[in-house]
């Protein structure tokens, strides 16, 4: 029996995941279906809730100026995220490394998280201005703990006769950290690095509502002023289609990072 060629594998690979994607689709359609047609029925203003159709056609009307405030969103949301992602792995490491560092430090990582955006975002505009920087703190704010936590889980999950291997050929404890520990939370760190960026469009958004001159957020703000709810969903629209391009990017890194585990459909 001759071997299946790549090209076969991938293909195969693709038609899986239309079918997997088929359901979701179709219910799509269908909220996007009864949503029109609920519209059309029941005469309400489009100034209250303007039809898919009116989203979609306003939303290419207007797309230069959609486009043009993408860009600042997209662009903080990355560096955020990057210097979340930094940090994140920076201090695992120090945590990992020091017990007693952790057992300080964890504790304030969580009273972070329960600071509310909406009362810190003003504050930080305020201390660093309406540049980029304020917006890149709240993006790396929102989404580092997902991706420490996952870090830490992640090095607890070494298997301790790998570990204690290592130890007996007197490996040094970066040694190990690197041949064992490492590895093994790479799983854990791109399921934290999928829930991180899911936040971190949000995040984008909310902090150029506390202070910007240009993205999503002001473009929002502005549409909602000028009482266009179709300009507020069109933004709306953008920013989820760009959370999903992220969301898909970390899929395919893990792929890359990552090409012994196994997909889903070989593990069925």
């Amino acid at each position: 029996m001759t071997p299946s060629k790549p090209s076969d594998s991938r293909l195969a690979a693709l038609r899986a995941a239309l079918y997997r994607g088929i359901p979701a689709l179709f219910a799509g359609c269908a909220f996007l279906a009864a949503w029109e047609l609920y519209v059309d029925l029941s005469g309400i203003k489009p100034s209250i809730l303007p039809a898919p159709s009116r989203i979609v056609v306003q939303g290419w009307l207007n797309r230069e100026g959609l486009i043009a405030n993408t860009w600042p969103t997209l662009g903080a949301t990355l560096g955020g995220f990057a210097l979340s992602l930094a940090f994140a792995f920076a201090a695992s490491i120090l945590m990992d490394f020091v017990p007693f560092m952790r057992r300080a430090l964890l504790p304030i990582f969580i009273a972070s998280q329960t600071l509310p955006l909406v009362a810190i975002a003003p504050l930080v505009v305020l201390w660093f201005g309406f540049g980029l920087l304020p917006k890149v703190l709240l993006v790396a704010l929102v989404t580092f703990f997902p991706l420490l936590v996952a870090l830490l889980q992640g090095y607890e999950s070494t298997d301790r006769d790998i570990a204690e291997l290592l130890n007996s050929m007197k490996a040094s404890r970066w040694r190990i950290f690197r041949l064992a520990r490492l590895p093994s939370s790479l799983p854990y760190f791109f399921a934290g690095l999928r829930i991180s960026i899911t936040y971190a469009v949000v995040g984008a958004i909310f902090a150029e509502y506390a202070g910007a001159a240009r993205g999503l957020g002001i473009y929002i703000l502005n549409a909602k002023n000028n009482f266009r709810p179709d300009l507020v969903l069109a933004a709306v629209v953008v920013s989820a289609v760009l959370t999903l391009c992220l969301f898909g990017a970390t899929l395919m890194i893990q792929r890359l990072v990552m090409p012994w585990q196994p997909t889903a459909e070989q593990r069925r």
